[in-house]
């Protein structure tokens, strides 16, 4: 049990195994692409109880223990899991990192969560030790793999750290609106919320205890798969199908070999699948529903009725987990709106206009949630690490503000928008700041700006309107050096794919650059001579 006698995600896990040590619990799909168990892997209960234990008892030795962070860039690979059960065991919070990141983005995680080391495939270790010779840090590397032995862990100086509390299960960064990302710390109470909501849901998403494959081509550095979809998974003794990515050309093959039942997915997916001409393989699988966000509302009715399956729009966000989730997971759906269901009695809310008073019904206005229940923070986020004036400004008067903004029609809420300066792409938050702070780095950027354009496949794109110093030529070869100049320094989703060359950037009295101006009107600046699009140039890293 965890400190001070709550239930640890490795308790809820070691319950399940013990209930159903021959069942199913991770199967990871042949791929021949895949560099590491192209044959693929399967584990039941019973495998994956013994090698975490056999993980436990090595990190154990290596002095692993309460008050001590280990970061993860393990991609999504079942030995993710495994390193988390018994790091978790020994109630050691883990820092899960995306792959994507470069070297400076690596490092700044690496030093803001002060995690004691790092555990890495061989695949990217690479990248690893650039981030700690990027950032000057003595820092152990890990490198997993069947004879795998922990670093001995890397002591903060005293009076430096900031030591995780004993039920921290992890820290999760998500971009908001400051050109940093903040690590949201999510207790163990907050991940067996999670599956526990997402268990006891029902409607058109209910999970069947024993009967179910929950598959995930969803990373677990994000909240949706490793709280919602691997938790949900222990608590109905249920598989969690692990895909390292999605893949448009495989996934019907994925999804029917592996005998999928529920699938999770980003508003990006179903677009892309509609892409491709209809097969045969479009209804050959046992798929009974999707479960995700942002699918568009012309895709959605089109969706259903070629695959055979609803997709069950949600909302949540890192911070608010279980705490404020919402899905249509009941009729009517409103299929072709950006409709995401009625709230349930332990959710209240508001929806808070400009003024701060409540907006009409009907009325967009900013979403503002807590648990209804005596608790108003219970299944939320536990703050943000080392920034507790951001915390306590998103808890305002007693609510959580999401920055989201939504409407109420007949009780059911819809999105409209996100009322903060954050560009969402594929499902990937990019902080405009982020990006803004790189641009500038480049000789030949005076200012430069950031702001999202709308994408028929992405959702969204990231759109830098710049200005260069005087006598540079706004050129497409220019465009490319510039892009080319934010992909090394940054995950290649922030990228600019499209680059705007202005005279000028329009600003207020206190020389805010006034960003509403710069969108508008947008389709003559994607046909402006001085505007160009890179889109192209934006492509993952090699997955292993």
């Amino acid at each position: 049990m965890a400190a001070g006698g709550g239930e640890s995600v490795f308790d809820a896990f070691v319950a399940a195994a013990a209930e159903v040590p021959d069942r199913l619990f991770v199967i990871a799909p042949a791929s021949a692409t895949r560099l590491y168990e192209p044959a693929g892997v399967t584990l039941t209960y019973r495998d994956a109880a013994t090698a975490v234990a056999l993980l436990r008892r090595s990190y154990a030795r290596a002095g692993y223990g309460p008050g001590l962070r280990v970061a993860l860039m393990l991609e999504n690979r079942p030995a993710f899991l495994l390193h988390w059960l018994a790091l978790n065991a020994l109630q050691v919070s883990v820092v899960p990192l995306n792959p994507a990141l470069r070297a400076q983005e690596l490092a700044y995680l690496l030093e803001h969560s002060e995690a004691a080391a790092v555990v890495t495939v061989p695949e990217r270790a690479e990248s690893v030790f650039a981030a700690i010779v990027a950032a000057n840090l003595e820092f152990p590397v890990g490198i997993a793999g069947e004879a795998f032995e922990p670093p001995l862990p890397h002591k903060a100086e005293a009076g430096a750290s900031v030591p995780p509390a004993a039920d921290e299960g992890a820290v999760l960064y998500t971009s908001g609106t400051t050109a940093k990302p903040k690590g949201c710390i999510l207790g163990n109470d907050y991940f067996l919320a999670a599956g526990r909501w997402y268990a006891a849901e029902g409607g058109l998403c209910t999970l069947r205890a024993g009967a179910d494959r929950v598959l995930t081509p969803l990373p677990f550095f994000h909240m949706n798969a490793l709280a919602f979809s691997f938790q949900a998974v222990v608590e109905t003794r249920n598989c969690l199908v692990m895909i390292d990515r999605f893949h448009p050309a495989t996934w019907w093959a994925d999804v029917a070999k592996t005998q999928a039942t529920a699938i999770h997915y980003l508003g990006v997916m179903p677009a892309i699948l509609l892409g491709h001409p209809p097969a045969p393989t479009d209804r050959a699988h046992r798929v009974r529903f999707g479960f995700g966000a942002g699918v568009d509302p012309k895709h959605h009715a089109a969706f259903e009725k070629r695959f055979g399956f609803p997709l069950i729009e949600a909302w949540a966000m890192t911070e608010t987990g279980a705490g404020a989730c919402v899905a249509a997971s009941r009729e009517p759906r409103r299929v072709g709106t950006r409709c995401f269901g009625k709230p349930a009695p332990t959710l209240a809310y508001r929806i808070v206009g400009d003024d701060g008073g409540e907006a009409a019904p009907g009325t967009p206005g900013e979403f503002y949630v807590r648990n209804a229940g005596p608790e108003p923070r219970a299944g939320f986020f536990a703050g943000y690490l080392k920034d507790p004036a951001a915390t306590t400004a998103a808890w305002a008067d007693g609510w959580f503000h999401t920055g989201d903004v939504v409407r109420a029609v007949e009780g059911a809420l819809h999105f409209v928008e996100r009322k903060k300066n954050v560009i969402r792409r594929s499902g990937e938050n990019i902080a405009a700041l982020e990006v803004e702070g790189v641009l500038v780095e480049h000789a030949a950027v005076r200012e430069a700006a950031v702001i999202a354009v709308q994408d028929a496949t992405r959702g969204e794109e990231v759109m830098a309107c710049v200005v260069l110093k005087t006598g540079l030529d706004p050129s497409e070869a220019t465009a490319r050096a510039i892009a080319d100049f934010c992909r090394e320094r940054l995950a290649y989703f922030k990228a600019p794919g499209w680059v705007l060359f202005r005279d000028a950037l329009p600003t207020t009295a206190t020389q805010k650059v006034e960003k509403a101006k710069l969108k508008v009107p947008l389709a003559e600046l994607l046909h402006s001579p001085t505007c160009f699009d890179l889109r192209a140039l934006k492509k993952p890293p090699v997955q292993h």
